[in-house]
């Protein structure tokens, strides 16, 4: 590793001096999330708390870097070099993390499922790049884009497209995605591939979806996510553009249903954990969600 990128002294543009986070940052979360020892929140946006002290710790910058969707986590010595972009990522046996977040999803997360034929699912998606497509399948031929809602819809037609995929979306959020292949209807959980669950949960958006797969892997969107500040399951009550009546009610009809160990959001943390302990959790967060009154719209609010 070289020196500058072991630098003590907090960086800033043309210093330098090693990393930082510049001013356009969002405070999406994404960069904490991958770099959560160097990375954190300090006056409502991502800062670099110190400078790598080790290769790990360089390769997690690395990957916040490549996919922060504002190209905010930059070295003011060196360019990001390809070869050492880590996307796409992998979580484990059959969840990839595309990495370069989208500014057209607000740095929203999105992954890549595989299947036992050797196919792939993508689910949300990344921001559009025919290089990273080409990438995203060399790991197996995509069958399907998985949209959970609207809001992380814009590039789907065009990877789905790109594929030979089909497109999924629910019917309350089609206006976003009115080209789609298959439309979700209703409230009851339907199986799209084998193994492989749809559970409509309107109250974030009215079509908000969570996919459940293998009984193991849940793409749950905006509707909860690990927090890390509450180490629990959370929903973003300040930022439910729907109904945070219905995400209650929706939590309260198919938590019981679901059995998972893996949470992996749009946005927040990432969390793998015992099936009987996140049931445990999801029982007590839809039990908390059902207290919750209407609130205005606030980013700022949400708890990380």
């Amino acid at each position: 590793m070289t020196n500058d990128l072991l630098a003590e002294t907090a960086p800033h543009e043309g210093s330098g001096e090693g990393w930082y986070v510049d001013e356009r940052c969002t405070n999406c979360d994404v960069a904490r999330q991958l770099a959560p020892d160097v990375i954190s929140e300090k006056n409502g946006r991502a800062e670099v708390t110190r400078q790598p002290q080790s290769d790990a710790e360089a390769r997690q910058l690395y990957a916040a870097a490549f996919a922060c969707h504002t190209r905010s986590i930059r070295h003011s010595g060196q360019r990001l070099s390809p070869d050492l972009d880590p996307f796409p990522l992998a979580l484990d046996h059959a969840v990839h993390l595309c990495g370069h977040n989208s500014r057209h999803t607000a740095g929203a997360n999105a992954y890549l499922l595989h299947r036992a034929d050797g196919t792939t699912m993508m689910i949300d998606t990344p921001r559009w790049s025919e290089q990273l497509a080409i990438r995203y399948e060399a790991l197996g031929t995509v069958t399907d884009v998985l949209l959970t809602h609207q809001d992380h819809a814009a590039h789907g037609r065009r990877y789905a497209d790109r594929f030979g995929a089909r497109l999924w979306i629910h019917e309350g959020d089609l206006d976003a995605a009115p080209d789609a292949d298959r439309v979700i209807r209703g409230t009851e959980p339907v199986e799209i591939g084998a193994g492989v669950l749809a559970c409509p949960l309107p109250g974030h958006t009215r079509g908000s979806v969570l996919y459940l797969a293998d009984e193991r892997y849940c793409f749950s969107g905006d509707s909860f996510y690990w927090s890390r500040t509450t180490a629990d399951l959370e929903v973003a009550a300040s930022v439910t553009w729907y109904s945070i009546v219905e995400l209650a009610a929706s939590l309260a009809r198919t938590a019981p249903r679901l059995r998972f160990e893996w949470v992996l959001p749009g946005y927040g943390d990432r969390k793998r954990l015992p099936a009987a302990e996140m049931a445990h959790r999801l029982a007590r967060l839809a039990a908390r969600t059902g207290k919750l009154r209407p609130q205005p719209v606030d980013f700022t609010a949400v708890r990380w």
